[in-house]
């Protein structure tokens, strides 16, 4: 295995906190990645490491295979007290590193490190591949992107136990893996409005986002000119599920309406190769797959302790599979009654709280 380094910082999208699951306005630079030095304190700036070839679910390889990530904290002299946070899909740290530490992370206890997911444009991906750029580069899973993490923390950071696996939405999708793929190298885990597997709903959403991409002729099957093109119908249809109609309704008016569907269609800040290949990440994804489709034998691995948090009325990750799954490891389910549907996270103040109750128990 190649041993892992480190280097200052790629490009990266910045994302707002109030679309948790979709793209905002954001710029490719990254002026404050400061230069890469691996130690015990972590500052908040952008690091890279590079961990040579990362094998993957598939069977191929992804080349020149990179992974950012940003710490805060201090790492304890037993290497116990780390938190792992994953991005959201198309999400970047760069957001994390906003609503993440000390709102829901002590990073005074606490050794955070936020870690941007494969394909996102700042760890490797089509956007971000020189060996293997566009579609060129392999389709890669939910595990894959665990597995990525794992070389960080082990090659990298020098940890081999997390004390707590956290994350929102795709997020929390790798948080049930981490828990399921690695169960004796994660104490706690925290999936908020994720999932252990997509229920036939979101099987629906997620192909219909993929098939309209693939057949946009903007996309032009991956190979469209700079700058990237604008594909309304795509944003339009990821913003009605994003929330709830009570949500909508009572955000935009009918007479701001025209203006703010304007301001979704005309976004291209997140690379629309990156959204193919995190899009079939998220396909693929089911914990029970070496179980035979079996949820419960798949929470029978688990020895992680868990907090496993779910919207109610979420229309683009279906609460029930989260629900099951919780019931079967016997954690903590919090179901979240609002409709701001897969946004609650950032409508729902007794969240944080409720996090950092459960992380330091």
């Amino acid at each position: 295995m190649t041993r892992a380094r480190v280097v200052a910082g790629l490009g990266v999208f910045a994302l707002g906190w109030a679309s948790a699951c979709s793209p905002g306005p954001a710029g490719r630079s990254e002026p404050n990645a400061v230069p890469a030095v691996v130690t015990q304190a972590g500052d908040g700036g952008l690091r890279v490491a590079e961990l040579g070839s990362c094998a993957l679910e598939s069977g191929e390889t992804i080349e020149e295979c990179r992974v950012a990530y940003r710490t805060f904290g201090k790492l304890d002299a037993s290497r116990s007290n780390v938190v792992l946070f994953p991005t959201w899909f198309t999400g970047t740290t760069q957001t994390l590193a906003d609503i993440v530490p000390d709102r829901l992370v002590d990073t005074k206890r606490f050794f955070l490190v936020l870690v941007d997911a494969l394909g996102n444009g700042v760890s490797s991906g089509p956007s971000s591949s020189r060996a293997q750029p566009r579609l060129r580069f392999p389709r890669f899973t939910v595990h894959d992107m665990v597995e990525s993490q794992r070389r960080l923390l082990r090659e990298v950071l020098g940890v081999r136990k997390v004390h707590t696996v956290m994350g929102i939405s795709m997020g929390g999708m790798q948080a049930f893996e981490w828990a399921v793929s690695h169960p004796d190298e994660v104490e706690r885990i925290v999936p908020i409005v994720g999932t252990p597997r997509l229920t036939t709903q979101d099987l629906l959403l997620w192909n219909t986002e993929l098939h309209l991409l693939q057949g946009s002729a903007a996309f032009a099957g991956g190979a469209y000119a700079e700058p990237r093109p604008k594909i309304p119908a795509l944003q339009e249809l990821h913003w009605l599920v994003l929330t709830t109609p009570a949500h909508r309704n009572a955000e935009t008016s009918r007479d701001a309406f025209a203006a703010w569907s304007k301001t979704i269609g005309d976004d291209t800040a997140f690379d629309w190769n990156d959204w193919h290949r995190q899009l079939e990440a998220m396909l693929a994804h089911d914990v029970a797959r070496a179980s035979g489709g079996d949820l419960a034998a798949a929470a029978g691995r688990v020895k992680a302790k868990a907090l496993v948090v779910v919207a109610e009325h979420d229309q683009m990750v279906n609460p029930e599979p989260s629900k099951v799954f919780a019931k079967a490891m016997n954690a903590s389910l919090v179901v979240l009654d609002s409709p701001c549907g897969h946004m609650v996270p950032s409508c729902d103040a007794s969240l944080g709280p409720r996090v950092r109750r459960f992380i330091e128990e």
